[in-house]
Parts: structure tokens; C-alpha cells; sequence
């Protein structure tokens, strides 16, 4: 037990009620005692499985995942934290289901959510769309448990939407206090968010967006840079210097890849699409012109040719702070002369990084384990305890 005991006497201090039976939709809809509930949990369920401690609070159940675009580590972080709780994972094909045949949004979310603790999803590409979505799921879900048709009612975990990626940033901070020695560490450390080269368009805005509203809210001095035209949603924006003001951190913003980088402490080169694109690229899908949308992407992949320069270079990285600051991707990165011909990082900057890269990766699933738990459990704290007393191995 002396082993969790640092993270249980954490969650004693902290004031996160509200978050059980809720959602986790926007980090910056949460307080900031409950984001660091989700690192201590976190942290907590890692430090079980490392002492080979099961850290299962569910006999049986589901975990349904909803996935509207590609995904590799944030689709298998799911499957493996719905595992790590004791709940089976099942991926929800709307290809081969009844939504074709006309199915409504809140009858599919009730069928498939009978024996449902947790719904996953990512709906990322369409401005105004992924979001929205989600809480129309979790309206449907709530008013079938509230109708007695559901037993229980399933927690939303958001996977990325339009607006934010909360479970990618939390795991990439969950990151940053690990390297820095904890969190305590971060106030006045400079993050460059910017954007980067890619051969390829629309790139949701939605991790760049999470990284502002999220790394803010320690005292951290955030900078982000981009082309001109590359403009993120002016809210988040918004929520970003709220976060900086209350946090005595910084919000900065320019159009200079070389300013975001120096003396930066944590470099984040990312490709995204404009947000004005974005928003026209939404218009154009529900208007079926497919035409449009063939000439917008002409457009776009233009323009980003005019900023090759926009790269993560070996001579960028040595203005960062003692020319040694962690850089950050989420992964895949558009690696110049591996996966494309130019793109956002040179290889000899990707490869010295890539095992931190891997090991920013290895945070996301203990993260959204972490987001259940909370979901799930009155007093986290109380049944961390219990696990370890319970002593049962997860591997014999």
C-alpha cells in the first residue's frame, strides 16, 4: 500500500465529485482539481500494473468505441484501458450497422449501449459537427437510463472532435510533468504549439487547440505560431488567455516558427488546417459538392507548398533552451525523407526523439482509464486502497 499512498493522500485534497457519473468532453469544462484527479489516477492505475497489482473494478460490461476517422495509438489506448478496468472493448462499424437504413442517433446509442460503462468517440473532420455529436450521444444515452431502458448510464470519453483532443493533451502533459519532475516545475516553461509543413490538408485543428487550452492553465508560457491564414477557432483562443491570466502563465501568438522556438522548453511542430478552411470544407460535405471539395483541396495543398520552411530542423532545435528542448508530436509525424519527401521534422531530430515519442504515446491509455475510474467511482482513493489489498495478480 506505501506505494500508492502518494497518490491517494493527493486525491484526499482535491475536489473532484462532480465528476462522477459525468463526461469528459473539453478539458477546460473541468476544474483544475479534477484534471489533476485524472493524472493522479492515472499515475496510480500505471504504478498498479507495474507491481503486477489487477487493477480491474469491473466484472463485465463494454466499452463501445465510436470511431468517424483513422486512428491507430488513441483507438488501441481505448481497447487497452477498457481492458486494464476489467471491461471488454467493442468497436462500434457504423458501415455495418442499421444507420444506413435510417436508424436515428439516439435509438443507435441506446442499442448499443445495454450493457455500456463507457462510450469512446472520435468525430474530428467537420467543423461544428464532432462535438455536437458527442453530446447528442450522451443526451440519448442519459434519457434511456432516466427511461429505464438503460441500467446503467455510459460515461462519454471524448477521442478527439473538432475543437479538442483532451486525451492526447492530457497524456502529452501527463508527459511534460514526468520530464520536468512534476508539476510544480512547469510555471514559466516556454511550449512553441506550431504549425508545420505537411504534403497533405485537412488536419484537424484539434490537437493544437488542446494544447492552448489545456497548458495554459499551469503557469506555462505558450506560444503559438503559424502562417498567416492558419488561424485556430477564436475561442479556444479566448480560453487560452482566460487560462494564462488566471494561471500567470503567457499566451503568445505570431507568425514565426523561429520566435516560438527560442529558448523553448518543449517544441510541438504539428501540420493543421486552416480553421476557415475546416469550416468551408464542412460546408461543401453537406452541401454533396464533391467538386468543391476536390478544387479546395487543390487549393489548400498550394498553399501549404509556400511554407516548406515551416519545418523542425536540427538548426531550429539548437535556439530552443540549451538547445535541448523535449519535442513533442502526436503522432504520425510527416518525416522529412522517411514518410515524405519534406515535411514537418527532419529525421535526425525525429529519430534522437523518437523513444520519448513512444513513451508520450504509452500515457494515453492509463489517461482514459483514468477518465472512467473517475466516471465510475465515488471515492477513488478508497477503492486504489482496496485494490492493493485485494492483492489480486494481473499476471501469474
Amino acid at each position: 500500500m506505501s506505494f500508492l499512498k502518494q497518490y491517494t493522500s493527493v486525491l484526499e485534497k482535491l475536489n473532484f465529485t462532480d465528476m462522477f457519473a459525468g463526461d469528459f468532453l473539453l478539458t477546460w469544462e473541468k476544474e483544475r482539481d479534477e484534471i489533476l484527479a485524472v493524472f493522479t489516477v492515472a499515475d496510480a492505475l500505471r504504478r498498479l500494473r507495474e507491481n503486477n497489482i489487477s487493477p480491474r473494478i469491473f466484472d463485465s460490461g463494454l466499452g463501445v468505441s465510436i470511431f468517424r476517422d483513422q486512428s491507430t495509438r488513441t483507438r488501441f489506448s481505448f481497447a487497452s484501458a477498457c481492458n486494464l478496468l476489467g471491461l471488454t472493448a467493442q468497436d462500434f462499424d457504423e458501415g455495418k450497422s442499421q444507420v444506413a437504413h435510417g436508424e436515428t442517433l439516439r435509438e443507435t446509442a441506446n442499442m448499443i449501449s445495454f450493457m455500456a460503462d463507457v462510450i469512446g468517440i472520435r468525430d474530428d473532420m467537420y467543423i461544428g459537427k464532432g462535438n455536437a455529436y458527442m453530446r447528442d450521444v450522451s443526451r440519448a444515452v442519459r434519457q434511456g437510463h432516466n427511461e429505464g431502458v438503460l441500467e446503467q448510464c455510459p460515461t462519454l470519453v471524448n477521442l478527439q472532435c473538432d475543437i479538442d483532443h483532451p486525451t492526447q493533451t492530457m497524456a502529452d502533459m501527463n508527459h511534460i510533468i514526468q520530464h520536468f519532475g512534476g508539476i510544480d516545475k512547469l510555471k514559466g516553461k516556454k511550449i512553441a504549439m506550431t504549425w508545420a509543413y505537411s504534403p497533405s490538408y485537412g488536419k484537424p485543428l484539434s490537437v493544437p487547440q488542446g494544447v492552448i487550452g489545456l497548458m495554459t492553465r499551469f503557469g506555462m508560457d505558450v506560444h503559438l505560431a503559424h502562417p498567416e491564414g492558419y488561424e485556430v477557432m477564436s475561442e479556444v483562443e479566448e480560453v487560452a488567455k482566460k487560462n494564462a491570466a488566471q494561471s500567470g502563465g503567457k499566451f503568445t501568438k505570431s507568425n514565426s516558427m523561429k520566435d516560438a522556438f527560442a529558448d523553448a522548453d518543449i517544441v510541438y511542430p504539428k501540420s493543421w488546417a486552416p480553421f476557415a478552411a475546416m469550416k468551408k470544407r464542412t460546408d461543401l460535405y453537406g452541401n454533396n459538392d464533391f467538386d468543391g471539395i476536390k478544387s479546395l483541396e487543390k487549393e489548400l495543398l498550394n498553399e501549404n507548398a509556400g511554407h516548406r520552411d515551416w519545418e523542425c530542423t536540427e538548426d531550429l532545435m539548437k535556439t530552443t533552451r540549451g538547445g535541448n528542448a523535449l519535442y513533442l508530436h502526436c503522432l504520425p509525424a510527416d518525416i522529412s525523407g522517411v514518410s515524405c519527401k519534406e515535411g514537418e521534422v527532419a529525421a535526425s531530430v525525429f529519430d534522437r526523439y523518437r523513444v520519448p515519442l513512444y513513451k508520450q504515446a504509452s500515457y494515453k491509455p492509463y489517461i482514459i482509464a483514468a477518465m472512467i475510474f473517475l466516471a465510475k467511482i465515488k471515492d477513488p482513493a478508497e477503492i486504489l486502497s482496496n485494490l492493493v489489498s485485494r492483492g489480486q495478480k494481473r499476471c501469474f
